[in-house]
């Protein structure tokens, strides 16, 4: 990437930064994309549409989603520098454009979440603080549906005595409000009681907070404990639980996406794939044309 190129890069990550609030991974996210994609291009900032258009044959060996995702990177960063006065056109329609089949989320059964819990409340009861500690990070991650990153940083006033919700900071800085189960308020209550004091962090390890590594190593040890494969379960896989089994109890679309903070609904209608039985009985039991004699 030449020095020009590099200078625009770092002026469109400030403004995401700025403007769009966004975090620190996705930032890196966005360099790398541009990074990769400015080594198919004379100059990056300069790229033509005939350019542009050349760059499907050239990433054939990628995935889909790599291309889909380098695509919008670019996408995103020409409507900034046309924004800005930095170039007259924007080349971006001659992207690529792949078409590909969003996979759907790996999920657990709620038997199997509920077995997850029985092993995980029968170590906890001897009050051994890691066992403690790991019945609370479960409760919060299926019972409020939070991703590892936000699960990790809580700060240790986050949970009140009463108060039936976090104000948690997800993607881009942006906060929102989830709901804290019963359950989960009573099993943080009890790490609390326990855990060393002096830190900031609800989780502390070392000097910081539990790494997000450390909480996939930790649900993995957790289902194994309960007789599940290890590699079906992740953090990620419980906040899909959530989820998918909240949306079976009737919860609204709408809603969900406010509790999993999804910025585009589209992100959340996903979970409707695993309740499309429930959805055809609905119409059958509500639809006029189901109940009028037809």
């Amino acid at each position: 990437m030449t020095p020009d190129d590099r200078a625009l890069v770092d002026r469109f990550l400030d403004m995401m930064a700025a403007e769009a609030g966004s975090s620190r991974n996705t930032l890196g996210a966005y360099r790398n994309d541009l990074d990769r994609a400015a080594e198919s291009l004379r100059s990056l900032g300069g790229a033509s549409a005939e350019e542009l258009s050349h760059l499907g044959a050239q990433w054939a060996e990628l995935a889909p989603s790599t291309v889909a995702r380098r695509s919008a990177a670019l996408r995103r960063f020409f409507g900034f520098l046309v924004d800005d006065g930095l170039r007259k056109d924007d080349p971006s329609a001659a992207l690529p454009r792949p078409r590909f089949e969003r996979p759907l989320p790996r999920i657990l059964e709620s038997g199997e979440v509920q077995a997850m819990f029985e092993a995980a409340e029968a170590r906890a009861s001897s009050s051994e603080l890691s066992a403690v500690r790991n019945l609370a990070l479960l409760e919060l991650l299926y019972g409020s549906g939070l991703r590892a990153s936000e699960l990790v940083s809580l700060p240790r006033g986050v949970v009140r005595p009463g108060q039936p919700f976090l104000v948690v900071r997800g993607k881009g800085s942006k906060e929102r409000l989830v709901p804290i189960s019963t359950r989960a308020d009573v099993a943080v209550a009890k790490w609390l009681e326990i855990s060393p004091g002096g830190s900031i962090w609800l989780f502390p390890s070392g000097k910081s907070h539990l790494s997000r590594v450390r909480l996939f190593q930790i649900v993995r040890a957790m289902a194994a404990d309960a007789g599940i494969a290890p590699e079906r379960v992740s953090p990620h896989v419980l906040r899909h639980a959530f989820a998918t089994h909240l949306l079976s109890g009737g919860a609204d679309l709408r809603v969900l996406q406010s509790l999993l903070g999804h910025a585009d609904i589209a992100t959340t209608q996903i979970y409707t794939h695993v309740d499309s039985a429930r959805l055809v009985e609905l119409v059958n039991a509500r639809h006029p044309l189901a109940t009028g004699g037809r």
